[in-house]
């Protein structure tokens, strides 16, 4: 069975890391070997980048062009060290986050040059795309609630404004779109298990090596 780069994608508090953990647990039932990772973060050196990137700096904030660099460096990290072997050795990945989230995010979202991102997308990809994306839609600020009823501190990038989470929304529905092959929406509102069900379905019907 040939490896498979399958990405979840989505505003904050879309639902992917409980997805992703499901998706898991099904996909080793089928005794299939499944890595999980993420953007940033999927290597030891992007557990650095991670850092840097979500922790929220009051005296010198990031500047937009140098967090589009370290986005660009943990991909390049990332796709090298983890996704490339994994793919080799004929694993399915199940990716939090990938380049489309730079476009969401630093494009839409920031108001960078898409054409640059697309750029850099390239080079730290060396072309790499993924399989199939799954994008999670919800509402921005059924998320953002989400992210907030669960306790825990909200990173630098969940802090910014309800506007800047829209423009990213925006910026999703127009990639999936752009690119219906490759990436598929989801309703990412009703439960976990339904949206599952969901999920599994979209991959038997793309993925035609699944049993």
């Amino acid at each position: 069975m040939d490896g498979k780069l399958i990405v979840f994608e989505g505003v904050e508090g879309c639902g992917k890391t409980s997805q992703i953990q499901l998706c898991r647990e099904w996909l080793q039932s089928l005794g299939i070997s499944v890595i999980v990772t993420r953007e940033p973060g999927g290597t030891e050196l992007g557990l650095h980048l991670r850092r840097l990137l979500l922790e929220k700096a009051e005296k010198q904030p990031i500047a937009e062009l140098t967090e589009l660099l370290l986005y660009a460096a943990d991909r390049a990290q990332h796709v090298e060290q983890e996704l490339k072997p994994n793919l080799a050795a004929g694993k399915y990945i199940l990716c939090d986050r990938y380049t489309d989230s730079t476009t969401a995010y630093q494009g839409y979202g920031r108001g960078l040059n898409i054409s640059l991102i697309n750029q850099l997308n390239y080079i730290a990809t060396s072309g790499l795309e993924s399989d199939l994306t799954i994008w999670l839609d919800v509402d921005v600020e059924v998320g953002l609630a989400r992210k907030q009823g669960n306790g825990d501190s909200l990173d630098r990038i969940e802090q910014e404004a309800i506007a800047f989470h829209k423009k990213v929304q925006q910026g999703y529905a127009e990639l999936a779109a752009t690119h219906p092959a490759r990436i598929i929406r989801v309703d990412g509102n009703s439960s976990k298990e339904a949206v599952q069900q969901v999920i599994q379905k979209v991959l038997r019907l793309h993925l035609q090596e699944l049993p």
